[in-house]
């Protein structure tokens, strides 16, 4: 039976959601448990810097532990990420777990950008996300074959997926966890040998501030050293008007000068819809005026988690 261990590395939850997600996961036949923490409150954070740093390195201490899936995102990880002890177990989440996603690349470990304990107690049973979940941890390489966007550039890409989080990957800039490290010093993967392809998604930013931050991407080098880009949910953040262009205009402006495929509008981010994707492992990425299609290779995935 396989073990997933829920804790709390960032915001508070309502303890709710980790019993309704807990019953559903054993419900599924996982043997679920808790962190000491994973229901603490201190100030917004699930507890003190120390108990979340704490929950976290014994979760991946424990040789009978699976897959860590962490309740919530919200802020805190930024706090303890150099805390954190290498990463060799899938982890699943996603937001403010961009941070733990970046921690798990440069470990060389498969993680899960999908949902956590409130949409795992929440959703139907037969939803997308939920379905895509359960397919995710058995192993089995997940496809998905989306609309056509009028801002999608054509193409095929297919390298390992890497990011996240638009803020937070821009607040990992600089340091031992920048995504440059993945896509510049970027000698092409040696998993598959190819560019990543890179991930981007936020909520409840300015648009300027949008900008900011993709075109740090780009004065660092990382958007010159890819071989996709897939952007998606950007939730409550509004167009402004005085930008003279949409948010994912602006996003299309700043990549104009490359020519790799971009998906536009994937359901990933901070909606009800929002689909697993293994980060980490060769995904595929075929894009064309009938829609696209996104698929993990199936390999990789089923080394790893079964």
């Amino acid at each position: 039976m396989k073990h997933i261990r829920i804790i709390s590395p960032s915001g508070v939850i309502d303890p709710t959601y980790i019993d309704q997600a807990s019953a559903r996961l054993r419900a599924w036949g996982y043997k679920v448990s808790e962190g000491a923490y994973a229901r603490a409150r201190w100030g917004r954070f699930a507890g003190t810097d120390e108990q979340r740093a704490s929950d976290l390195n014994a979760a991946l201490a424990d040789s009978d532990i699976d897959f860590i899936l962490c309740s919530r995102g919200g802020y805190g990880l930024q706090r303890i990420i150099d805390r954190i002890a290498p990463i060799g177990k899938p982890i699943i989440g996603f937001s403010d777990i961009t941070a733990l996603h970046r921690l798990s690349a440069i470990c060389h470990q498969p993680s899960l950008h999908g949902i956590m304990c409130k949409h795992i107690a929440t959703l139907p049973e037969d939803s997308e996300p939920i379905v895509a979940l359960r397919k995710a941890l058995k192993g089995e390489p997940l496809e998905y074959r989306w609309e056509a966007h009028p801002l999608n550039r054509f193409g095929a890409a297919e390298g390992p997926l890497i990011g996240g989080n638009l803020s937070v990957l821009y607040g990992l800039q600089g340091t031992a966890f920048s995504i440059q490290h993945a896509a510049v010093s970027m000698q092409p993967s040696a998993l598959s040998r190819q560019k990543p392809i890179l991930l981007i998604e936020d909520i409840a930013e300015r648009h300027y501030h949008i900008d900011r931050m993709i075109r740090n991407l780009k004065l660092s080098g990382v958007l010159a050293h890819l071989s996709g880009l897939i952007v998606g949910q950007f939730s409550d953040c509004e167009d402004d008007p005085s930008m003279g262009c949409s948010i994912y205009e602006t996003i299309k402006e700043v990549v104009a000068d490359y020519d790799y495929p971009i998906l536009f509008n994937a359901p990933v981010g901070h909606v009800e819809h929002n689909l697993p994707l293994w980060l980490g492992v060769p995904t595929r990425m075929i894009i064309s005026a009938e829609g696209a299609v996104v698929s993990t290779c199936e390999g990789p995935v089923l080394r790893t988690c079964t």
